[in-house]
């Protein structure tokens, strides 16, 4: 069982995606060369700006609809909240 992650980058432009995988660092890679989605393909660079780790596809999949259906603030709420929560920790 792989695990997956749910994740969200900050692009160039400043807009916001989120997207699946299993390998985030190959992911990221993969969005500022180019070869992410078609979204971030010209608003490269990408900055990691959240991540969460999901038992499986299902699972990642079912929370990256749930965070694409929030507000563009809702969302830097979520990453707020994420970046207060770690220093926490």
């Amino acid at each position: 069982m792989s695990n997956w992650h749910t994740y969200i980058v900050e692009c160039a432009d400043g807009t916001l995606y989120t997207g699946i995988t299993t390998d985030i660092d190959r992911r990221i890679s993969q969005h500022n060369g180019g070869k992410g989605a078609k979204y971030t393909k010209t608003r490269a660079p990408v900055i990691l700006r959240y991540q969460e780790p999901h038992p499986c596809r299902a699972t990642a999949s079912k929370r990256e609809y749930e965070i694409k259906k929030l507000s563009r603030i809702e969302k830097l709420t979520l990453l707020s909240q994420a970046k207060t929560l770690r220093k926490i920790i």
